[in-house]
């Protein structure tokens, strides 16, 4: 049956797309400013003459970036943090929530480890004992310090232990009807089916691995130790004093490429979530969905 719509509908779809338009653009817009910043000269971008496309293409910030070895060292510790830190969450995850979505008389004392990651949610620890403890475990200047603090990620635990429990019970009790342990079921049921919410988590855990900077700066003693949001920072966050009139060359060449190499480290920080987000993207909406409400 065919159906029309009258000119108040046809107007108010619209106004809706002009809305969803313009919200898009504004989300658009500020990474095509970052980008074409990026992309040109840096006279041109300390002129304020960059908008929305490269003025003088310049690739100066870049050949900076990709032919310095302590660059390609940091990249090289990030990805290390990223598939490292990425696969020890999801093995800690998915094995914890597992068996906190359990009943009460499978799991005794479920109630009492649900309360205290709760508790850890809410209170996380100062930052001063935090570094103690990592200190005296010997995890300093070493890749281990940048994973091993946060290996349980307790809103990503709580998220998919809800997904568990909405599971069909059904389901559970007719593996159990054939003979299937505790970590069959896991294996071979629950994790296929928690794929969505496995896939929500992991993009969390890598995004959040590769954005961090503050913990490197803080537990690296060695630059070449450091990943690579750390490193950046440590380029841009120069010690030059504007105000003096005695500015060597050198010191004036850094000043006047700031402004490119900025939204350099910008477009570098974001390439993973530009790359990964989209392949996840199927699972990510409805994995956050079904992990967030509990029957």
């Amino acid at each position: 049956m065919k159906k029309y719509k009258s000119w108040k509908n046809r107007a108010f779809d619209a106004v809706v797309l002009v809305l969803l338009l313009l919200f898009g653009l504004s989300c658009l817009i500020p990474i095509m400013h970052v980008v074409a910043l990026s992309l040109s000269s840096k006279n041109a971008a300390l002129a304020g003459r960059v908008y929305l496309w490269p003025v003088e293409l310049s690739f100066s910030p870049y050949k900076v970036l990709l032919t310095d070895a302590k660059f390609m060292q940091a990249m090289w510790i990030s990805i290390q943090r990223v598939v490292l830190g990425g696969g020890l969450n999801l093995v800690l995850t998915v094995i914890t929530a597992f068996a906190l979505s359990q009943d009460e008389k499978d799991f005794p004392g479920r109630k009492v480890y649900m309360w205290f990651l709760i508790f850890a949610m809410m209170f996380g620890a100062s930052l001063v004992p935090w570094y103690f403890i990592i200190k005296a475990t010997g995890l300093m200047d070493s890749i281990w310090a940048l994973v091993i603090p946060g290996a349980l990620p307790v809103y990503n635990t709580i998220l998919l232990m809800n997904f568990f429990r909405n599971l069909p019970r059904e389901i559970k009790e007719s593996a159990l009807l054939d003979g299937i342990d505790p970590v069959q079921m896991m294996m071979k049921i629950c994790v296929p089916l928690a794929l969505p919410a496995i896939a929500t988590v992991t993009v969390f855990s890598v995004v959040g691995h590769w954005n961090n900077f503050f913990d490197g700066l803080l537990l690296m003693n060695t630059p070449s130790n450091m990943p690579l949001q750390s490193y950046i920072q440590t380029l841009t966050n120069s010690n030059i004093d504007v105000s003096s009139s005695s500015l060597t060359a050198e010191e004036l060449e850094v000043l006047t490429s700031l402004k490119t190499f900025n939204a350099a480290k910008v477009v570098v920080a974001s390439l993973p979530i530009v790359i990964f987000y989209p392949f996840m993207q199927r699972f990510f909406v409805s994995g956050l969905t079904l992990g967030s409400v509990k029957e």
